[in-house]
């Protein structure tokens, strides 16, 4: 029977249940909500970004080594033209607000683009660039956001004769709208759809802080987009509206620019971090989404003059050797300007960072979902500058909320949008607000917020540095940190764990050993101290002797200038000779002392100094077998920038550009961890190929090589397979009439250029491989089809034009691509050979295999992956193995011998190869090979070694050295957000609200819901009496205990009453 008590509780949850809304769950102080907030004034739409640039004609960009007043800037031209006669040229107006103060750079308008004048231009001693002048096209669409597992529509096929121009694809904006965001594996299981809290400033705890008194007051934030309205009824400090394009208006016309000033700095409704900033606004796109170059650089110029404090970019492309541009960010952030930046949205691909995100001195910016899953389409490390000799940097920064975060409308209201662009705002008002917290700005500098910034970011589990950088934004941890923030310098990441998975890959995921190439760490100097500085002596390393550090050999190089706030600092690691047959841990560290000049003027022509510890921990074991020891040849690879390098799969019109490394730890992760899964160990040459011992690998893997190669590598390489070596490669499409049919207009020298290679350099390689009597033909094909029962696909490749007869072929049905793209026709061809395995005759001689497409194990445009061919080709390569499936399948046809049919390729004449390629150089007729590089030769470190232990975990001992952060309590208060009375019509939305305390639609929201917990605290109470109640009536009456009297009263009775007994 069912109590009393439980029929009234029962009563009370039904009740609630049908009279109140449903409350999210709460996670990490995050409220959520599994259904979709619909509000009249929030748009649920996706903003769909195209972005597109071409050159003016006759217009250019003359670049001054300095600062000079338009006078000055106009003589030094004159004078550099002077000579020639028939040139007509002038000087084009620029009429915007920097016009008045001296600037590094003018706009000249020359009818004839004659060579000579642009080279008598660059000889001046005053003049340090020309370049043309672009119009920037950016096309902001609305449509709707597409439901779960629609399907996706399909690429055109079709084949036209305009392709779009490559090389200007370079500033994108980055915002995607509220489309939705996918979990990377963690929660694969269970997780809530599109959960959009309300506002993202109270749930990063900004509240917290306003609450203190700091509400952004005193910074300067300037917001480069498409403007905004005067009266917008969201802000209250806009301290100037600048316009920098050639229409007569301040006002926003797309929305965008207001959405990101509202992350910043609204005060009402969707609320910003910092109300009380002084936001700077730069409109810099027109309302027919148009922008030119050198609007860009005399806004920049002016955020300069005005001493901006906080730069928020949302835009970014993947060319980060654009020179004007990239000097003009360094110029800002050595200004003390803290540029924001987002990272991209060319996820989940790694390698796709974006420029300037992607630089040392800029605080780059990923995104996040409310689950704190990594957004599928936020770009990932590496940096891909260092390449091919180096190895990348860690990118992003930091990450933080994109997803579905709401901003202000164009007029009025809200709107939600996602995208890295929208996570870079979010982090710009934070460090705007974080930037108002501290008493002595003179502390506050790019190099320190972010030093601030990444050491108080909470990591996030399972998810690695490529993808989260140091973690996910903590505002509250970073007040601490920056409040008790003393100059130093900083290491990131602050530490090496070669042991630490997920975190530290691809590090972790392969272990050294002797003989191996060396492991390469690419660590970034932060310079808190200045905006420039300089390493003292030589790092110093001191291995652990309790802890094995004598096991291994440590080299380092670094920057020999720290400018502007940052550096790099190398960590080459290799493993001694006594321990090639030992298994361990290893430990050790690397000391770094940084010097920076005084700036205050008590310690004028002193320096600063700061020395930091770089804790190194590797696990070495004793060195593989050659059989399971490949090497990948990252030497040989090119790619966008700085030329023209087509995609190696001519389907993808829509991303043409070979733009992400060709690295094992980029697009070819995925077949890196295939490989390492099945017990094999890569490792990455970024030499010539005459720089290996061929003795220590069993297969060498050629994959899209579009280098050229030394006679030499040529000659050595002949010499090892015949000892042994054995070779496996993927080639792709070359073509050159295909090519001339993808050339575009090249915006920097004004002509027509074709691609400088195919998807691969088949001549090169032809080159490599004609002493076994093998080629690949300049054929183009397409097609799907089955092979030893896998399904497969074959995106432009090439077919095998010659093999030995002795060896195995085998051919497939496919498409004509190159007929389809030259005329537009189809043709099936079959029998077209793809695949070429070879022993070759000398004895203990290596073997060969050829396959004409690597699309199958790139991850770029993957569409079904050959990973077990891959194993097939290496268990051939490796052990001798040749796959029965192969040997007896129905598709083994004779191997070509005559090239009948399709001629050897012959490289594009008048290509410009030489200009981006380590091997050609330029020379009167064609091109010819350089001198052979020396190979690099490492100068490892005289060890210091220290009797001391390390900790066990590296990355809970890592903090900022003389920032106590107990120092700085955060006080216990308890929030607070008054209702505040909606705005009367024609009332002015500049509210003057006291203590720095935001109104809005939060407060609003707020004050609706008393009702409601009115409503509930009433129930509880009558629920607690009701229980009282009943508690009382279901009691039994009991019988009331009699009190023993004391003794001295029963003698008194017993007296008069002698011989009565008392009854107990």
């Amino acid at each position: 029977m069912t109590s009393p008590r439980a029929l009234w509780l029962f009563s009370i949850v039904a009740l609630l249940g049908w009279r109140l809304p449903q409350v999210g769950s709460k996670r990490e102080g995050v409220s959520m909500s599994p259904e979709v907030l619909h509000c009249p004034n929030c748009s649920q739409l996706t903003l769909k970004v195209e972005f597109s640039t071409k050159v003016v004609e006759h217009e250019y960009i003359v670049v001054f080594n300095g600062y000079f007043t338009a006078r000055a800037r106009s003589r030094f031209i004159s004078r550099a033209l002077h000579d020639l006669d028939a040139l007509v040229w002038r000087i084009m107006p620029r009429d915007n607000p920097a016009s008045d103060f001296p600037s590094d750079f003018e706009v000249v308008q020359i009818r004839q683009a004659l060579p000579q004048g642009l080279l008598t231009l660059q000889d001046h001693p005053y003049i340090k660039r020309v370049t043309p002048q672009r119009m920037v096209f950016r096309s902001l669409k609305f449509v709707q956001t597409p439901e779960p597992g629609s399907a996706a529509p399909c690429n055109d096929t079709r084949w036209t004769q305009k392709w779009q121009s490559s090389r200007p694809l370079r500033r994108t904006s980055l915002s995607l709208g509220s489309g939705f965001w996918h979990a990377t594996g963690r929660h694969s299981s269970r997780r809530l759809l599109r959960a959009i809290p309300r506002h993202v400033a109270q749930i990063l705890q900004a509240d917290v802080l306003w609450q203190m008194g700091h509400t952004g007051s005193g910074v300067k934030v300037a917001v480069f987009d498409t403007g905004l309205s005067e009266k917008h009824p969201h802000f209250k400090n806009v301290k100037e509206r600048t316009n920098w394009t050639n229409e007569k208006t301040l006002d926003d016309g797309l929305g965008h620019g207001t959405f990101v000033a509202g992350v910043i700095a609204s005060m009402r409704e969707c609320q910003g971090f910092a109300p009380d900033s002084e936001l700077h606004i730069f409109r810099v796109f027109t309302n027919n989404q148009v922008s030119y170059t050198s609007w860009f650089l005399d806004a920049f110029n002016y955020a300069i003059l005005k001493k901006i404090d906080v730069l928020n970019l949302s835009i970014g492309g993947p060319d980060f050797m654009d020179h004007p541009f990239v000097d003009k960010v360094w110029e800002l952030t050595a200004n003390r300007v803290i540029m924001v930046s987002a990272i991209g949205n060319d996820g989940p691909l790694y390698g796709t960072l974006n420029n300037p995100a992607d630089q040392m001195d800029v605080i780059g910016v990923g995104g996040i979902d409310f689950e704190d899953n990594i957004a599928r389409f936020s770009s990932r490390g590496m940096t891909t500058w260092e390449l091919p000799g180096g190895y990348g940097r860690v990118k992003p920064d930091i990450v933080t909320y994109g997803s579905g975060v709401r901003g202000s409308g164009m007029k009025e209201g809200c709107r939600s949008l996602s995208g890295t662009s929208v996570a870079s705002p979010v982090v710009a008002g934070a460090v705007t607000l974080l930037a108002s917290t501290v008493p002595n700005r003179e502390l506050v500098n790019p190099a320190s917020m972010k030093q601030a910034l990444i050491a108080s970011a909470r990591r996030l589990p399972g998810v690695n540095m490529f993808e989260q950088g140091h973690g996910k934004l903590d505002l509250l941890r970073a007040y601490q940190i920056l409040n008790s923030y003393q100059p130093q310098a900083s290491l990131s990441p602050s530490y090496i764990d070669l042991t630490e998975c997920p975190y530290m890959w691809p590090y972790c995921s392969q272990p050294i050993y002797y003989g191996g190439m060396p492991t390469i760490v690419n660590v970034t100097i932060l310079n808190g101290m200045g905006v420039t500085g300089r390493i003292v002596d030589k790092p110093v390393w001191q291995p652990y002797l309790p802890q094995n550090g004598d096991h291994i050999d440590v080299a380092v190089s670094y920057s020999p200038v720290l400018w502007p706030w940052a550096g790099y600092l190398a960590v080459s690691i290799s493993v001694a000779k006594k321990a090639a047959s030992w298994e361990g841990i290893a430990h050790g560290h690397v000391m770094v002392t940084v010097a920076s000049p005084a700036e205050n003027t008590s310690n004028a022509g002193g320096e600063l100094t700061s020395t930091v510890k770089l804790p190194v921990k590797v696990k070495i074991i004793p060195t593989p077998p050659r059989s399971k020891r490949v090497l990948w040849d990252q030497y040989h690879n090119l790619r966008y920038p700085p030329g023209y390098f087509p995609r190696d799969n001519l389907r993808m019109k829509n991303d043409p550009l070979d733009w992400n490394g060709d690295h094992i730890h980029t697009n070819f992760r995925d077949m890196y961890q295939h490989l390492r899964s099945n017990g094999y160990f890569v490792e990455v040459l970024g030499a010539p190929l005459t720089c290996f011992d061929a003795s220590q690998y069993g297969t060498l893997l050629l994959v899209d090589s579009e280098e050229e190669y030394f006679p030499e590598e040529v000659n050595k390489l002949r010499r090892d397979i015949d000892n042994g070596l054995s070779l496996i490669i993927f080639s792709d499409w070359y073509n050159t009439s295909v090519m001339r049919k993808v050339k575009f207009y090249d915006e920097n020298t004004r002509q027509w250029w074709m691609p400088d290679t195919g998807g691969a350099n088949v001549p090169a390689l032809n080159d490599l491989i004609s002493i076994w009597g093998m080629a690949f033909s300049d054929g183009l094909y397409e097609g799907d089809f089955a092979m030893a029962d896998h399904e497969m696909y074959y995106a432009s490749g090439c077919s095998i034009a010659r093999f030995p007869e002795d060896g195995i072929v085998i051919a497939k049905t496919l498409k004509d691509q190159g007929l389809e793209v030259l005329k537009q026709e189809t043709a099936v061809v079959d029998n077209v050979p793809i695949l070429g395995l070879y022993q070759t005759p000398s004895e203990g001689g290596g073997r060969i295999g050829l396959y004409g497409d690597s699309n199958c194990i790139d991850d770029s445009h993957r569409q079904k992956d050959c990973f077990w061919l891959l194993d097939a080709l290496l268990q051939f390569t490796s052990y001798s193995m040749t796959p029965a499936s192969l040997t007896h399948s129905k598709s083994r046809v004779a191997p070509p011998s005559s090239v009948s049919e399709h001629p050897l390729p012959e490289r594009l004449e008048g290509n410009h190869l030489y200009r981006y390629s380590k091997v050609l150089e330029a020379h009167l007729r064609d091109p010819k090979p350089r001198p052979l590089p020396a190979c690099p030769h490492l100068s490892w470190a005289k060890p210091q070694p220290l009797n001391e232990s390390a900790p066990s975990n590296l990355w809970k001992h890592q903090k900022l050295l003389s920032v106590d952060m107990d120092k700085v309590v955060l006080p216990n208060i308890r929030p607070y957000r008054p209702q505040v009375r909606p705005l009367s019509p024609g009332e002015s939305g500049a509210w003057d609200i006291p203590g720095g305390i935001m109104p809005g639609r939060y407060n609003q929201d707020v004050g609706q819901t008393i009702p409601v917990f009115a409503f509930l605290g009433a129930m509880v109470v009558l629920a607690f009496f009701v229980v009282q109640l009943t508690k009382a009536k279901s009691k039994p009456k009991r019988r009331k205990p009699r009190v023993k009297r004391p003794l001295f009263l029963q003698q008194l009775q017993q007296q008069p009453h002698t011989g009565r007994t008392p009854s107990v």
